[in-house]
């Protein structure tokens, strides 16, 4: 899957393809995120980390690149995919649908009932990253209130009643 580019200009880079890890990297992937947590655990707070390039130099990682190389190192040691997208991307509307792995077509019904915010580029609508994790964020409390619904309305029907152990 090619790069996504981003026709907005705010960002100067291109949000990529989700990235999965192969299964001969797990291992190392895993490896690494013990050994960046085991760095972490023992580093006294505000210590500063730097990358050492094979020439001995030096350079400085702000605490927050290193807790997110952290976090990236831990997902894909679990052998889940990755995609990193910056706060405040535009994006296109089938940049969103796939965000939210649905059809650009309903996204389109979504925005035009108002369920997510959008501006307009020309003929275009953009969407902010933001409006569309905060999208689907409630959607997924809608699915799980309704689920517990349904469960709870099973269990007063006795639909979850132990089995007779004498059968």
């Amino acid at each position: 899957m090619p790069a996504t580019h981003f026709d907005s200009g705010e960002f100067p880079f291109a949000v990529q393809a989700p990235i999965f890890p192969r299964a001969a990297d797990r291992q190392p992937a895993q490896n690494f995120a013990r050994a960046l947590e085991e760095l972490q655990r023992h580093l006294q707070p505000r210590r500063a980390f730097r990358l050492v390039d094979p020439d001995g130099g030096e350079l400085e990682i702000p605490e927050g690149v290193f807790n997110l190389i952290r976090e990236m190192a831990a997902v894909l040691a679990r052998g889940d995919a990755l995609t990193l997208i910056p706060l405040g991307q535009r994006l296109t509307t089938q940049q969103a649908a796939s965000i939210l792995n649905i059809s650009r077509q309903y996204l389109i019904r979504l925005l035009e009932k108002g369920e997510i915010p959008y501006d307009r580029t020309g003929s275009h609508r953009r969407l902010r990253i933001e409006d569309v994790l905060a999208y689907r964020e409630r959607r997924s409390q809608t699915r799980r209130q309704a689920l517990n619904e349904l469960v709870a309305l099973s269990e007063e029907c006795g639909g979850y009643d132990e089995p007779d152990p004498e059968r």
